[in-house]
């Protein structure tokens, strides 16, 4: 991307400048100009993450200079349109390293490709009634309430792996591996497990994960809403099934996530919606569907948004996903040794390894107090439950500050966070 300053395209082993990066995103110079005294830290990309300037100016392009609906039209906006939805498959292909763009369905989101999954396996020759589905502790709720609704509607049934609970453990707060291993035998049929917490930033060994319930016999499929923008994910390498994930949290848009499926098991399963785009041929009588993934993509997507993700990948791609993994473990680091030198703080565990997130309460002030507090500073984090309310209850609260990490962040806006939390402090007395 030659628009990106030179910066960016540096060594891959040197390290990323957050106050550089800060520049390509217009979000922070524009509140600037607002708050020249006070300017935003921004530490919930585990929420969302801000967009460069380059996912903005694609989204605009599409909108502004060729318009238009795909797939359905022979005129030149229409085709180039429809063009620019097949390489941003292909795009994303090449970011998982998925074996053919056609492994690639496009969603509205994370949420999306896994109540895809839920609706659909039952009806399909991979999942039937007496299975057994196992998710774990630390699962999001869009990971947890497809499975619940999948079990009282079709007779599945449904386990929970525990994390970690044992404080003197240097995994506490992680998947609890010997725990997982005994569920992951018959009559198990799926894995539904996460790839890092969005609650605590909890990483987990999926590729080990994988390989023992593939022993089994066991399909996998990975949330990874949390993982694509930390580090690099190799579908191919994991070996999983099915992974999903999110554009938004990419650095992309809102409105476009992707489900990764392995053709044979994408080829095994009904249609989700209905509608146009997926069809074949319809007659009164029968109707037949076209082949995966055209065939989970019912009526008219998100199209500026899936533009938008192509941007969003190349971003990723131009700043060096081994570089982003590396700031953001620094940023973490830092972030758990300045925040544990605070009276009064509890951080939450995270087991071995955690992935751009550190969640925390802070003495006996309610996170969202916390969060209004420090906006007052301009610095933004999560305040909440973070829709893990489960994973929340095994670590015995009702919420959490949570701050979370991006491309743009810097080892001051820690020390920001630190002095508006201490600030807290005094306020409350």
């Amino acid at each position: 991307m030659d628009h990106l300053p030179s910066p960016l395209a540096s060594d891959a082993k040197s390290p990323l400048d957050g106050a550089i990066l800060k520049k390509q995103f217009p979000i922070f110079a524009n509140d600037a100009a607002k708050n020249p005294t006070k300017p935003l830290v921004y530490l919930d990309s585990g929420a969302s993450t801000q967009k460069p300037a380059t996912v903005i100016a694609a989204i605009r392009d599409f909108y502004e200079n060729y318009y238009a609906n795909i797939h359905r039209g022979v005129y030149r906006f229409s085709q180039r349109a429809s063009d620019a939805v097949e390489q941003s498959r292909v795009a994303v292909q090449k970011l998982i390293n998925a074996p053919s763009a056609d492994n690639i369905v496009f969603t509205s989101g994370t949420t999306e490709g896994l109540n895809l999954l839920a609706a659909t396996l039952p009806y399909s020759p991979l999942l039937k009634k007496g299975d057994r589905v196992v998710i774990s502790e630390l699962e999001h709720h869009a990971n947890i309430v497809p499975w619940q609704m999948m079990r009282d509607r079709h007779r599945i049934d449904l386990a929970v792996a525990p994390i970690d609970r044992n404080p003197d453990s240097d995994n506490y707060g992680g998947i609890d591996r010997d725990a997982l291993a005994k569920l992951l035998q018959k009559p198990t049929r799926l894995l539904a497990i996460t790839h890092s917490a969005n609650a605590t930033g909890a990483s987990v060994p999926v590729a080990e994960i994988i390989a023992a319930a593939h022993r089994h016999g066991i399909l996998v499929a990975i949330d990874g809403a949390q993982a694509v923008a930390h580090q690099r994910v190799d579908v191919q390498a994991l070996d999983c099934d099915f992974y999903v994930f999110s554009g938004h949290k990419i650095y992309g848009p809102t409105g476009v996530g992707v489900l990764y499926g392995r053709g044979e098991y994408l080829a095994a399963l009904p249609p989700y919606q209905t509608g146009g785009d997926m069809i074949e041929v319809v007659s009164f009588e029968k109707t037949s569907f076209q082949p995966p993934p055209q065939r989970f993509e019912a009526g008219t997507p998100d199209i500026a948004a899936i533009i938008g993700i192509k941007a969003a990948i190349e971003f990723l791609q131009a700043v060096g996903l081994a570089r982003i993994a590396a700031h953001e473990h620094g940023l973490v680091a830092y972030a758990l040794a300045e925040l544990a030198a605070i009276p009064e703080i509890t951080i939450m565990p995270a087991g071995r390894k955690r992935d751009g997130v550190v969640s925390f309460t802070l003495g006996k002030i309610h996170p969202h107090d916390l969060g209004t507090i420090l906006d007052d500073d301009n610095i933004a984090i999560r305040a909440g439950h973070h829709c893990a309310q489960p994973l929340l209850r095994c670590l015995g609260v009702a919420a959490t500050a949570r701050a979370s990490f991006g491309v743009y962040n810097e080892f001051s806006d820690i020390d920001r966070l630190c002095a508006s939390l201490r600030r807290a402090q005094a306020m409350w007395g």
